[in-house]
């Protein structure tokens, strides 16, 4: 099962450092029945690309609550066992919890099929919605559009050998 984990550039590098993905079980995105339900495609590639979209999202979240981490978000693709990652069928069509899966313990960073990371060009788009996350939560609909605007980025993509690179010298 291909899981995307939201991570920032700090967490990448401490990824990159300790060689894996989380220490024991941590939130991750996939194509869950609840996110193929909402999004109303038999389409591998698109339910792919919305799991892709809601790991953004998660690492916006992160960004928010780390002032210090350069405003990129940061996801990685990986391939887990089947078995290894599972939703929470409790929380059904709940829009916080679409596609979340939590994965049960650490994953070689090795195990990574690719890693996607905002450009250098929307870190102030991404700055901007990290800012506006918590007032979009409370409703304000200037913020949702704000935050909305970092979703107007699209994500590169970057094999698993670049990301000495990603995360600087040093690392």
């Amino acid at each position: 099962m291909r899981v995307y984990v939201p991570l920032t550039l700090p967490g990448l590098a401490e990824a990159h450092r300790s060689g894996h993905l989380g220490s024991g079980p941590f939130t991750a995105y996939a194509v869950t029945p609840a996110l193929r339900e909402w999004y109303l495609s038999d389409d591998i590639e698109e339910l792919e690309y919305a799991a892709l979209g809601r790991a953004a999202l998660a690492s916006l979240r992160l960004l928010a609550g780390d002032p210090g981490a350069a405003r990129r978000r940061v996801v990685v693709a990986v391939d887990v066992p089947d078995g290894t990652a599972q939703g929470d069928p409790g929380r059904g069509l709940d829009p916080a919890a679409l596609g979340q899966v939590r994965v049960a313990g650490s994953v070689p960073l090795a195990k990574a099929a690719a890693v996607h990371v905002d450009s250098s060009d929307a870190e102030a788009d991404v700055a901007a919605a990290a800012d506006a996350l918590a007032a979009a939560d409370g409703g304000d609909d200037d913020a949702r559009f704000v935050v909305d605007g970092a979703e107007d980025h699209e994500l590169l993509w970057y094999a698993t050998q670049e990301v000495p690179h990603l995360v600087g010298p040093g690392d």
